[in-house]
């Protein structure tokens, strides 16, 4: 006679539940994002092309070719004719920067004296009244944004929710992690990628509080009209060539942190992050 095994009854494995999207930005968040980015942008650019007109930079309030005191920088060319040497001169130590700054290829391929390269200026060639132009009405438009970004983030508290960093996030031990963490490249999952970190918070902070309201000051205090109308302005950052250095310095600062954005976002999933900015939503769990 046959014997039979006894059936195991297997219990079914749970499911496990699917990614669910949440509203992570506003769309007021999402549109000055974007107005952000291609304004700076835009404003970089063309201020590279106004630099190059006189590509010196000094302390105090006045700098020329011939009075040149106070100078820290220049960008510049020297050598034969045939054979330019590009330079960049910081603190009166000069650095060869042939092929970048001084002297590159310009859009024929051939030798072009400029103090940046074709492809990080707007226009690509030099055209200073064309640059002022764009660089003036896109300064509106970063003014513009700004205050309609200032003025949701703080009406709506999410300044203080989710910019400014919390006194427990400050702590060294907290700070300490959040920079071990990004080393790591281990960005936030689930719940906690609802809500920025504190080096997050502080350069998002850092840029829109203290980078652009520098910027947008020291470019009022060169403007001939604004010094006439204010005269304050010029002397809040020790004379306007004064003003212009600490200008180009926050635009450095800016484009670094534009770079560093760039490549977190990269890293920590492009498709998912940009999407995020474009529709709202946020896919969080089913990981």
């Amino acid at each position: 006679m046959a014997s039979t095994a006894p059936q195991i009854e297997t219990a079914p494995l749970p499911e496990r539940p699917g990614p669910r999207r949440v509203l992570r930005h506003h769309w007021l968040v999402r549109a000055t994002h974007w107005a952000y980015a291609l304004a700076i942008i835009i404003l970089i650019m063309t201020g590279l092309n106004i630099f190059g007109a006189h590509p010196r930079l000094y302390w105090g309030d006045a700098g020329s070719v011939d009075d040149r005191r106070g100078q820290w920088l220049a960008i510049g060319a020297s050598g034969p004719a045939a054979a330019r040497d590009g330079w960049l001169e910081l603190n009166g130590t000069r650095h060869t920067t042939t092929g970048l700054l001084g002297v590159s290829a310009g859009p024929d391929g051939r030798p072009s004296l400029v103090a940046f390269p074709h492809w990080a200026t707007l226009p690509a060639m030099r055209d200073l009244a064309t640059a002022r132009t764009w660089h003036f009405f896109f300064a509106w438009v970063l003014i513009l944004n700004g205050l309609a970004w200032l003025g949701h983030a703080l009406l709506s508290g999410r300044l203080w929710r989710e910019i400014l960093p919390s006194r427990a996030q400050l702590s060294p031990a907290h700070l300490w992690h959040d920079v071990i963490e990004h080393l790591k490249l281990n960005f936030p999952k689930g719940e906690a990628a609802l809500s920025y970190e504190v080096l997050q918070r502080l350069a998002y902070a850092g840029v829109t509080l203290i980078l652009l309201p520098i910027v947008i000051l020291t470019g009022l205090a060169m403007s001939p009209g604004m010094d006439a109308a204010w005269p304050f302005l010029d002397a809040l950052w020790g004379g306007r060539q004064s003003a212009r250095s600490v200008h180009f310095l926050a635009m450095a600062a800016i484009t670094g942190f534009l770079a560093l954005h760039l490549v977190l976002v990269i890293l920590s999933g492009p498709i998912r992050q940009v999407g995020a900015m474009i529709t709202g939503r946020l896919a969080i769990g089913g990981q």
